[in-house]
């Protein structure tokens, strides 16, 4: 299932940056690991800089997105600073236009039936859902893919290396996002090693997932 992101990985961190002089070391920890994508969120003030240092020193392969935009100038901004994709909380149309002007793929957050349903109209074929721990986990992701079988889901919230492969193993589950490999307390340590490790790990997890293919969409 094509959900939009180039298919280097069905796994998205979730990276938090307070110091983006560390962003480059955690792509390459990644890298190592055999991760090819990170989400960096706009959650701190240095967001923006950390991707514009990952885009600029790190290999073409690597795929850096930008997560927790929140309005199109937010999005305009991180395009601008070398994103390759944009992820949102929630549903917001304009910054799906947004992203679609700027010519790249975007990830919108949902939460309801009524909001997929929304995100079809748009035209979408994947959507983040969040929290999904706080939503019901794959029992609500298996309820939603039943009515909604053209749409992919990326569950994003409490997703952890316990549970990655049940929810990979699902049809409708294209990738999942998640913070465990990349934690915020272990970029402060600088604990590049531990990154790549639980990286590595990770992978190993999603590859031995039952995958099922779809069709392309």
């Amino acid at each position: 299932m094509n959900i939009g992101l180039p298919e280097t990985s069905p796994l998205i961190p979730v990276v938090v940056i307070d110091d983006a002089a560390d962003a480059p070391a955690v792509a390459a920890a990644l890298i190592r690991g055999g991760i090819h994508c990170a989400e960096i969120t706009l959650r701190t003030a240095v967001g923006l800089e950390a991707i514009r240092a990952v885009a600029t020193e790190i290999e073409p392969g690597f795929l850096v997105g930008a997560g927790t935009v929140l309005d199109v100038d937010q999005c305009d901004a991180a395009v601008d600073a070398g994103a390759s994709f944009v992820v949102s909380p929630g549903l917001d149309p304009a910054i799906v236009e947004r992203a679609r002007d700027r010519g790249i793929p975007v990830l919108p957050g949902v939460a309801t039936a009524t909001e997929v349903q929304h995100a079809r109209r748009l035209g979408l074929h994947a959507v983040k859902f969040f929290p999904a721990d706080r939503l019901g986990g794959l029992a609500t992701v298996e309820a939603l893919a039943a009515p909604f079988a053209d749409m992919g889901f990326v569950p994003s919230g409490g997703v952890t290396a316990a549970n990655l492969g049940d929810y990979l193993a699902h049809p409708a589950v294209p990738a999942v996002s998640g913070s465990w490999m990349v934690a915020r307390s272990l970029i402060a340590r600088r604990d590049f090693d531990r990154i790549e490790a639980l990286s590595r790990e990770a992978v190993a997890i999603a590859a031995s997932a039952p995958r099922v293919r779809g069709d392309g969409r």
